[in-house]
C-alpha cells in the first residue's frame, strides 16, 4: 500500500484545514487507519484513528472536539478535518495503515504533510 498525505499549509489560529490521505495498491478498508504528527523537536504522536469497520474513532485529548477523522471507501481516501487550529497543532502530519491504532502496529506510512498554524 502506498499512502500519500496532502492538504497541509500555512493557516492562522482558529482556521480550518482538511488533510487527505490517498491510497493505492490496496483498499484502505482492509486496515485500521490513523493520523499521527510530529512537531519540531518532539516525538511523533497519535492524533486520530478509525478502526477497520469504520465504526469507531479515537482522538488524542489535545484534538478531541476539534478534529474529525473519516474515510471514503469509494475514493480509497482517509481524511482529517481540523477545526479551530492552534499554534501547537503545528507539525508534520502522517497517515498510516495497520492492525491497530498504536504506532508500532502500523504497517504503512505516507510521507507527511506540513501544517503550520500562526498565532
Amino acid at each position: 500500500v502506498q499512502l500519500q498525505a496532502f492538504g497541509g499549509g500555512l493557516v492562522q489560529a482558529g482556521d480550518s484545514l482538511r488533510l487527505s490521505c490517498a491510497a493505492s495498491g490496496r483498499t484502505l478498508s482492509s486496515y485500521t487507519m490513523g493520523w499521527f504528527r510530529q512537531a519540531p523537536g518532539k516525538e511523533r504522536e497519535f492524533v486520530a484513528g478509525i478502526n477497520k469497520s469504520r465504526i469507531r474513532t479515537y482522538y488524542a485529548d489535545s484534538v478531541k472536539g476539534r478534529f474529525t477523522i473519516s474515510s471514503d471507501n469509494a475514493k480509497n481516501t482517509l481524511y482529517l478535518q481540523m477545526n479551530s487550529l492552534k499554534p501547537e497543532d503545528t507539525a508534520v502530519y502522517y497517515c498510516a495503515a495497520g492492525a491497530t491504532m498504536y504506532e508500532d502496529d502500523m504497517y504503512y506510512w505516507g510521507k507527511g504533510t506540513l501544517v503550520t498554524v500562526s498565532s
